[in-house]
């Protein structure tokens, strides 16, 4: 027997058959009402606290991530401040060093010639002494006409002494100012090289000045990184996102020149360690190439290290400085052969290549022609060959960029992504919340003529309780 039979009762009258089990089921369903309101409503708290409580989970985990970014973003700041500072520091002692220790010598000079080339303009200047008052009486003596010849000879000689006198001391103090302007005149180049040297240190002075107001900007950023300000939060936020955009792409044209370094490498590499063996699903020729090529990178890593101007590996850089010479010298050595090594396998491949099209013109009959200037793309390969490992040791600088850059961005990333799962977690909370209140109402929907009978029998009593209580009142007022 199926249940549709089963659940007829009366086979002539289905329909009396289904009223007969709506009502039972409603009956039923109106028993239940209170456990069933309660069961709903247990389950919807259920879930609203546990997705309330995910939510926050949630939430702390954003914030702790946030504050250990925001720690990283403000330790990798200080360390980049710090480095900026120490660089201008050692500018300004280079510049210290190289231009202003001769400066107290330089000015010691331009002060002995200063003085001397005043003194000597002083002496330049002087005016010729006036003649003496015995002159003019001698003079007029001269002038004097006397009858007697002897006297008249005398005072005449006496006139020429004095006047050849005179004219001797003039022509001597001529020639001694015409010496002095000569000597003024020969020191005029050294004056005008003692006013460049005056400018220069001027110009050095001026650019120390610069520097100086660049360390002063630098010491701000430096003390709002220290104090954790929002501002300075903001600029390295924004500074490392900048980086980590400009290194992705740099490290993006790094990549395109290591497929064109790994083209250029693969077929002769296949000459050298067969092309019928396979590392795995791989060619070992392939294998090979891109062996090389990482070689290439991992040396240039190595001596970007060395020279103190990437900072991956702390141990590198806490070497002696004898050290660090040497290993910058082995790396600059190995990655010399290295691009020497490529500009061979370049040219091999030329000559492959080149071989492989005359094999192919033979076996279609075709004459093979001879290209003219065809060792320029030969040149060209090579050169590239030769170039690419070295620009491929540049890579380090980006990198580096990149990798503490990144860890900035994708914290803050997963950051704003914990975010927004706990207000999904939250929404889902609130929304199990009225779904308990809704799957009540619709409860009560499914059994409301259960419930419209309760309420007329409700109401129905009321008016008699209400009776009751009247007449207790009232009896109540009469006793006392």
């Amino acid at each position: 027997m199926s249940l549709i039979q089963l659940l007829n009762i009366w086979p002539n009258a289905p329909l009396l058959s289904a009223f007969f089990w709506i009502t039972v089921g409603v009956v039923l369903l109106y028993l239940a009402r209170t456990p069933a309101h309660r069961a709903i409503y247990s389950l919807s708290r259920v879930i609203h606290n546990g997705l309330r409580l995910l939510s926050q989970s949630t939430l702390l985990a954003a914030e702790r991530i946030r504050l250990r970014n925001k720690e990283v973003l403000f330790s990798l700041g200080k360390e980049t401040t710090e480095r900026v500072i120490e660089r201008e520091y050692q500018r300004v002692e280079d510049v210290i060093k190289r231009d202003l220790s001769s400066f107290p010598m330089l000015q010691r000079t331009m002060a002995d010639q200063v003085a001397s080339l005043d003194e000597d303009y002083q002496k330049s200047s002087e005016l010729p002494p006036p003649a003496p008052p015995w002159v003019d009486a001698i003079t007029s003596l001269g002038k004097m006409s006397s009858k007697d010849a002897s006297v008249a000879a005398i005072l005449d000689q006496i006139h020429k002494t004095i006047n050849g006198q005179h004219k001797g001391v003039m022509d001597e103090y001529r020639r001694i100012s015409s010496d002095r302007h000569s000597t003024l005149h020969k020191m005029m180049p050294l004056w005008r090289k003692l006013s460049e040297s005056v400018d220069k240190a001027a110009k050095r002075f001026s650019g120390l000045n610069e520097r100086a107001q660049v360390i002063d900007n630098r010491m701000q950023e430096y003390q709002q990184i220290q104090a954790g300000s929002v501002k300075a939060e903001r600029m390295l936020t924004s500074s490392a996102a900048t980086q980590f955009f400009i290194a992705g792409f740099v490290l993006m044209i790094a990549f395109g020149g290591a497929v064109i370094n790994f083209n250029l490498i693969a077929l002769p590499m296949s000459e050298m360690v067969g092309g019928g063996s396979y590392i795995g699903a791989f060619k070992t020729s392939d294998v090979a190439a891109l062996v090389i090529i990482l070689v290439e990178l991992a040396m240039g890593l190595y001596m970007m290290e060395s020279m103190r101007i990437t900072r991956l590996f702390p141990v590198i850089g806490q070497m002696d400085d004898r050290t660090r010479r040497r290993m910058i010298w082995i790396t600059f050595t190995i990655l010399l052969i290295m691009a020497g090594v490529e500009s061979s396998l370049a040219f091999m491949r030329d000559r492959l290549a080149a071989d492989m099209h005359a094999l192919r013109q033979s076996l279609a009959d075709v004459e093979v022609m001879a290209a003219a200037n065809n060792w320029i793309p030969t040149v060209g390969q090579m050169v590239m060959g030769f170039i690419l490992p070295f620009a491929l040791a540049f890579v380090a600088i980006p990198l580096e960029s990149f990798v503490h850059a990144s860890r900035t961005v994708m914290g803050g990333l997963f950051s704003g992504f914990l975010g927004g799962l706990a207000f999904t977690f939250r929404l889902f909370g609130n929304i199990a919340q009225y779904s308990g209140e809704f799957f009540v109402n619709l409860y009560d929907l499914t059994i409301f003529p259960s419930l419209w009978i309760e309420r007329l029998v409700i109401e129905k009593r009321r008016p008699v309780s209400e009776s009751e209580e009247t007449d207790t009142q009232r009896m109540a007022e009469e006793t006392s």
